[in-house]
């Protein structure tokens, strides 16, 4: 592993600039997601509609949760069963909490905590939560190399590293706000064995 490529990601993050790091999925787009002006640079980079929402990612659950404090009790119980693993989360956000990553949605918050190794892992056990999404343009296909990443988005990046080839699916997106668990994106996970998961926790 390069310290020096892990301490320029680092740097780069904090300093508000979007990098693309690899995933347990795909390769990803991640900022910031402290101050909003990041967010929306990594929204024009990849041309992706600001009403869109966006996932908090992390390597530790209890760092999100640092970040989103109402999800201790039931759906942090339940996030902490079903992760870490190729899921992103949808859950309450009673406080509205990070308004630039919930779009349209300002009452739930997407989560990740991917099972990441190498660099990655390193990066983002350091900045602790970055915004994340897949490293691709707006509806085109996800990266499974970072040979697959779109130019336009390579050059806009401060840092890309490289975690070799990847499964190349992504997250499956779990909506559990509701009373019953809601499938919004079939992915790495099928929806069949999610909800059977979801269903032996609650």
């Amino acid at each position: 592993m390069d310290a020096r490529l892990v301490d320029e990601s680092v740097e780069a993050i904090r300093a508000g600039k979007p990098v693309v790091l690899p995933t347990d999925t795909v390769y990803g787009l991640c900022a910031t997601p402290y101050r909003p002006e990041p967010v929306l640079g990594m929204y024009r980079l990849k041309g992706r509609d600001e009403q869109q929402p966006t996932a908090l990612l992390s390597s530790d659950l209890d760092m999100i949760i640092e970040c989103v404090p109402e999800l201790r009790g039931r759906a942090g119980a339940l996030a902490r069963a079903l992760l870490p693993g190729p899921l992103t989360l949808v859950l309450p956000n009673p406080a509205r909490r990070f308004p630039w990553l919930t779009g349209s949605s300002p009452d739930t918050i997407g989560i990740r905590v991917p099972a990441l190794e190498g660099a990655a892992r390193s990066v983002i056990g350091r900045v602790g939560v970055v915004a994340a999404t897949s490293a691709n343009l707006a509806g085109g296909p996800d990266p499974r190399r970072l040979d697959d990443v779109p130019e336009e988005i390579r050059s806009g990046c401060a840092v890309l590293v490289d975690g070799g080839e990847l499964p190349g699916t992504p997250s499956t997106v779990v909506d559990l706000t509701g009373p019953e668990p809601t499938i919004l994106r079939e992915g790495a996970v099928p929806a069949a064995d999610m909800l059977d998961r979801i269903r032996q926790r609650v």
